[in-house]
């Protein structure tokens, strides 16, 4: 009998964690709307500080431009098409009516934090939907290629602008966040 009882006991404090944690993940969820890139930016560039151990406000100022410019031009390389292309987060999806207009509208919201899309790549991906003739979308594929060389230059240079300011501990620092290469 006592068993049956700790049994009993046991699976109501599991339901009663399963239920509390359930609502909990709900309302998380629900707060997700009211995402704010602004605020994500300002607790990336405090964890960035506190990470490189910048006490001067004046070497923190230069070091946070330039790491504004290295999230910039990285923001621009995957502003082509958003995350997982056609179909997925950020791409086209296809149909029309109702579902189109609400990945259009999401769309609009990624753009705020992910960059631009690129027209060279919204040129591209109109062709491949049109099954456009190989020429053109061959020609479509250079200039799309040609753009990512540009924008690859610019993020080279602003982390090798970056670079510059930072202590090797910073550096290393910055290379395991991802920042620089």
């Amino acid at each position: 009998m006592k068993i049956l009882n700790r049994i009993l006991a046991l699976a109501g404090v599991t339901t009663l964690l399963a239920v509390g944690t359930s609502s909990a993940v709900a309302q998380e969820r629900q707060g997700r709307g009211n995402f704010d890139p602004e605020q994500m930016r300002v607790r990336m560039m405090e964890r960035y500080r506190e990470t490189f151990e910048v006490k001067e406000d004046a070497e923190w100022k230069l070091i946070e431009g330039r790491i504004t410019k290295v999230t910039d031009a990285r923001r621009e390389m995957g502003g082509g098409r958003g995350f997982g292309g056609p179909g997925g987060p950020g791409g086209r999806r296809g149909g029309g009516g109702d579902a189109a207009a609400g990945a259009d509208q999401g769309a609009d919201r990624r753009r705020s934090f992910f960059g631009e899309p690129s027209p060279e790549a919204d040129a591209l991906q109109k062709a491949l939907e049109a099954k456009a003739p190989a020429d053109e979308i061959k020609t479509k594929l250079a200039k799309y290629r040609e753009s990512q060389k540009a924008k690859q230059a610019n993020l080279d240079k602003a982390q090798a602008e970056l670079r510059q300011v930072l202590s090797v501990k910073q550096e290393a620092n910055a290379v395991l966040m991802g920042l620089l290469q």
